[in-house]
């Protein structure tokens, strides 16, 4: 068994684009070795800013055996069938082919055996290929260059894309080198004439060694700057102990920690913690080969400014790290992560990035003086002059709508009132207009809390101003203040229903507008506050507000369907909103553990009242889920199946009335009165919610469904029989269905 170790050297890799980079060459390279029937016992793969690496072990160094069995013509078929047949499975007799009996007739069979080719001999062409396969979020083309022994300058444009431009491919195979290549170029241009194909080809030729191509070394490169002499490797051990010792952590996850233990010992020797930032730290292992944590001051004249102006004035422009003291508040200090080791222990690099964030931080105060000065109400009509949305209109249309929606739903969140969640929602968007949040889009809303702050608006107001655009993902805490909640579902419901009425809907894994997040943000909010709102209200509310701002730009085709539940039309833009609802409820409620099919099965009856829908899907599922309620739902699907084939074959619906003096046996008068009594009584327990006790109701049922369908004839040959009995199965389908849509539950 033997060892592949591939490094593709370029100038500096952005870091947010390493780690799927890595990924990426691991499973391009792994795929093709796969293809090629080459087995391994482990592939790795690692990125620094200026090399992806990959370590493929325990490969065979030689593929495979393959035998193969061809199947040909008839015996006695024509001769140019057997001649095909002969060239296209490389005989040259039939002597070297077998006859079979197939038992459809005598065929000539070509058993091919081919021997496999050393690894060696495929690895290079492997490479090549899995290196012009790659592709990045974002590419380059790059210029290479050639001076001639005349001194005549030729510029040459590459052809191959990639992230930076490559200097050199490293590729060993068991310990030595690889003989391959990766062509750069299609053509070139010199610099003040051009050249004929021909000419070209003649350059090339003559050049030595070919600017046009990488041709695969044994060789690497260290630190840049701390030890950038060549590395002679020969295996991946090798590689990474002679890079450790040349200033470079191969491994990224090495990395990230030495720049954590280096940044909380700092912290420490002063009584400080470093705050918690992942993405900061991704983001800067990404940034350095050989990370040095050094630590600098802030003036403390710049220590008045809200500590979130701070820290993302470091982390965003120079990628710092802030330091907390023991109370948690910010220090004044700040940790950056250099890729070098200075003669002077870093006080030169101290000085210059202190330097560098005090001019950042007066850039800051300077707009956090200038903001307070204006009144978030003033900064609103700035919101005029920002479009929203192609039809949505403006800023300010937006903030209009979401004026009303909060008040409307302030009527029914408990312990909200209108007044605030109007002056919250009216203020939401203002501080997009400020310089601060101009010069830092990350702080929308925590600079509108501040500015209201600042004003002497109530807490309450100002609070709401900051988590209306919460919760922004899963992991993102959700708003429990009423004027928040009033807010935040207001942003988002007039979003999600606005992009549907233009039709701008997620179509696949395309959601530019992030409909879905939008989605579950509402879902969220709601479920997490146990808000009791019936959406098709709500959403309807919310549609009126986006007509108004359509139809100043044009006609609004506006359709209508049915909504279980509702016996009134509903707009179709509505109806569209509330199914997208459910989809993304299915699919927050199935990662909690909730069956997926009982919350369609609930939705499914125009349950429209999210908290009081998860209510009704937790008892369906102990119902379902015991012998009585599974027995029952097979009992459901077989009257339906019954009902649906004689409706389809009479021509008629037998959702009737049962007569009575029709039921003959007493299995059918058995079955007749307790779909009266328990039928009822699941539909008053619905009502007062009590979905448990309605389930009860509903598990004795059982007893004389069973009974039915052992001692009844459905299709009696008294036609006044059969109508009366296919009515009695119509009727176990309207009783369980007043509970759930029984069809849409699996089992």
């Amino acid at each position: 068994m033997a060892e592949l170790l591939l490094e593709l050297f370029s100038e500096e890799i952005p870091a947010r684009m390493q780690a799927r980079a890595s990924d990426d060459l691991k499973r391009l390279v792994t795929e093709k070795l796969k293809a090629a029937g080459l087995s391994f016992t482990r592939a790795d793969a690692y990125a620094t800013p200026r090399r992806l690496a990959l370590v493929v072990d325990g490969l065979p160094t030689a593929q495979p055996d393959v035998k193969e069995e061809k199947k040909g013509p008839r015996v006695g078929s024509p001769q140019p069938a057997i001649d095909g047949f002969m060239k296209s499975a490389g005989l040259t007799s039939l002597d070297q082919c077998e006859k079979r009996d197939t038992g459809k007739g005598e065929f000539y069979f070509a058993v091919i055996e081919k021997k496999g080719g050393a690894t060696r001999e495929i690895l290079p062409e492997l490479l090549k290929d899995s290196v012009l396969a790659f592709t990045w979020p974002k590419s380059m083309v790059w210029a290479t260059d050639y001076k001639d022994a005349e001194g005549k300058h030729y510029i040459f444009q590459t052809d191959l894309r990639w992230v930076r431009p490559i200097r050199h491919v490293m590729a060993l195979f068991d310990g030595n080198l690889l003989e391959g290549k990766i062509p750069l170029v299609r053509g070139y241009k010199p610099e003040l004439d051009t050249e004929s194909p021909a000419q070209v080809r003649q350059l090339r030729s003559m050049l030595e060694p070919d600017p046009l191509l990488l041709l695969f070394i044994d060789k690497t490169l260290g630190h840049r700057f701390l030890s950038p002499t060549a590395l002679t490797v020969s295996s991946f051990a090798d590689y990474e102990s002679k890079l450790l010792a040349a200033k470079v952590i191969l491994d990224p996850a090495e990395r990230r920690a030495e720049i954590a233990q280096q940044a909380q010992a700092l912290a420490a020797k002063e009584g400080l913690t470093v705050r918690p930032d992942d993405v900061l730290l991704d983001e800067v292992t990404g940034l350095v080969e050989w990370p040095v944590a050094l630590m600098g001051r802030i003036d403390d004249a710049f220590m008045t400014l809200p500590p979130e102006v701070m820290t993302t004035t470091m982390r965003v422009n120079q990628k710092y790290f802030a330091v907390l003291s023991k109370d948690g508040k910010l220090a004044p200090r700040f940790i950056v992560v250099a890729n070098t080791e200075a003669d002077d222990g870093g006080q030169a690099i101290i000085a210059g990035n202190e330097r560098v964030l005090r001019a950042r931080l007066s850039d800051a105060q300077f707009f956090w003086e200038r903001d307070k000065k204006v009144r978030l109400e003033l900064m609103t009509s700035g919101l005029i002059e920002i479009k929203f949305y192609d039809r949505l209109g403006t800023l300010h249309d937006k903030m209009i709508r979401m004026m009303d929606l909060a008040m409307f739903l302030s009527d029914k969140i408990p312990g909200c009132d209108r007044k605030p969640a109007e002056q919250a929602a009216m203020l939401a968007k203002a501080d997009l207009v400020s310089e601060m949040v101009g010069e830092f889009p990350e702080l929308q809303g925590v600079m509108g809390r501040y500015y209201a702050r600042n004003e002497g608006l109530s807490e309450a107001v100002a609070d709401a101003i900051a988590d209306h655009y919460k919760p922004l993902g899963p992991s993102d805490l959700c708003p429990n203040a009423p004027v928040s909640i009033a807010v935040a579902l207001a942003d988002k419901i007039d979003t999600l229903v606005g992009f549907f009425a233009i039709n701008e809907r997620p179509t696949g894994s395309k959601d530019p507008f992030a409909l879905r997040r939008a989605a579950l943000g509402i879902i969220r909010l709601i479920l997490e506050n146990k808000l009791r709102l019936r959406l098709v209200q709500v959403f309807s509310f919310a549609r009126l507000g986006i007509n108004s701002t359509i139809q100043q730009s044009g006609t609004v085709l506006t359709l209508e369907r049915s909504f279980p539940g509702y016996s009134e039309p509903v707009d179709d833009v509505v109806v569209s909103v509330l199914e997208f609802i459910g989809d993304r409820l299915r699919v927050a409620l199935k990662e909690q553990g909730a069956r997926h099919d009982l919350v369609a099965a609930v939705f499914g009856i125009g349950e429209d009242d999210l908290t009081r829908l998860v209510a009704r899907v937790d008892a369906l599922k102990g119902f379902v889920e015991s012998p009585d309620g599974a027995n029952l739902l097979i009992a459901y699907k077989r009257a339906a199946n019954m009902v649906r084939i004689e409706e389809k074959k009479d021509n008629r619906s037998y959702l009737e009335t049962i007569y009575e003096d029709d039921l003959v046996l007493p299995e059918e008068r058995d079955l007749y009165r307790a779909l009266t009594a328990c039928g009822a009584s699941a539909v008053k327990e619905i009502q007062e919610e009590n979905f448990t006790a309605a389930m009860l109701y509903l598990s004795k049922l059982r007893a004389p469904v069973d009974a039915f369908f052992d001692q009844v004839t459905v299709n009696d040959k008294d036609p006044k029989l059969r109508a009366n009995r296919l009515r009695m199965l119509s009727a176990i389908n309207a009783t369980l269905s007043a509970v759930a849509d029984f069809s849409k539950i699996e089992g």
